[in-house]
């Protein structure tokens, strides 16, 4: 029988990891692969069988990738916003709301501004460490044009009632259109800034793509 290949995006699909996930794997010889005019193809059967004989540690990773994957889809390069000024956290907030406006992730950059400030008002959304997860009380999936995260920094630390007391000048803004998306998100950012390594790179990278291989390079334990 004639072997059958398949496209990375076909491979991908079927793994449920993105494209760049793929074509790492391909350059790490995890499959047998063939050029097709100026495409690689996959060899499925190659394929079939690496999956059917994953150790614990293999599972682990694909496992690992797949939920990196998925927080990409929300927490995009151009999503990063880095060193701007800010004298308060409302003003962080009005900052991180505009910024929304201009990726027309939102149409009204003053709405988002009142929704999370009444958010905050009720409760602080800084969870120690310098961070807040700044976010509406209610899901609004209506307004919200595309499901999204975005990251800022500021330059100055501002106080944000946190629970450890400690003035806040990270922040990641979750604009999402359901509770699994807010739950997955919330869970996923945690176990990042848990770690003191990926901490220290949101304090001082100094470029977007340094940071989004911080966000989406999450630790094992």
């Amino acid at each position: 029988m004639a072997k059958k290949y398949i496209s990375i995006a076909e491979t991908a699909k079927k793994l449920k990891v993105s494209e760049k996930v793929i074509q790492e794997m391909i350059n790490s010889k995890v499959f047998e692969t063939k050029m097709v005019g100026k495409n690689v193809k996959i060899d499925e059967d190659s394929l079939n069988e690496w999956l059917e004989h994953l150790d614990d540690r293999q599972e682990k990773m694909l496992a690992l990738k797949r939920v990196i994957c998925h927080f990409e889809e929300y927490m995009r390069p151009e999503n990063i916003f880095l060193d701007f000024e800010t004298e308060n956290k409302y003003d962080a907030i009005r900052i991180l709301s505009e910024k929304a406006r201009e990726l027309k992730l939102v149409r009204d950059a003053r709405w988002l501004y009142e929704v999370v400030v009444a958010r905050e008002e009720l409760i602080s959304t800084a969870i120690g460490n310098g961070v807040a997860l700044l976010h509406p009380r209610h899901l609004h999936p209506s307004k919200i044009k595309t499901p999204s995260i975005l990251f800022g920094r500021s330059v100055e630390a501002v106080d944000f009632d946190a629970p450890d007391n400690k003035p806040v000048n990270i922040f990641f803004m979750l604009l999402l259109h359901n509770d699994k998306q807010h739950l997955f998100s919330m869970s996923y950012i945690s176990k990042l800034i848990m770690n003191t390594d990926v901490l220290e790179k949101f304090l001082t990278a100094t470029d977007k793509d340094a940071i989004h291989e911080a966000l989406t390079i999450l630790p094992e334990a």
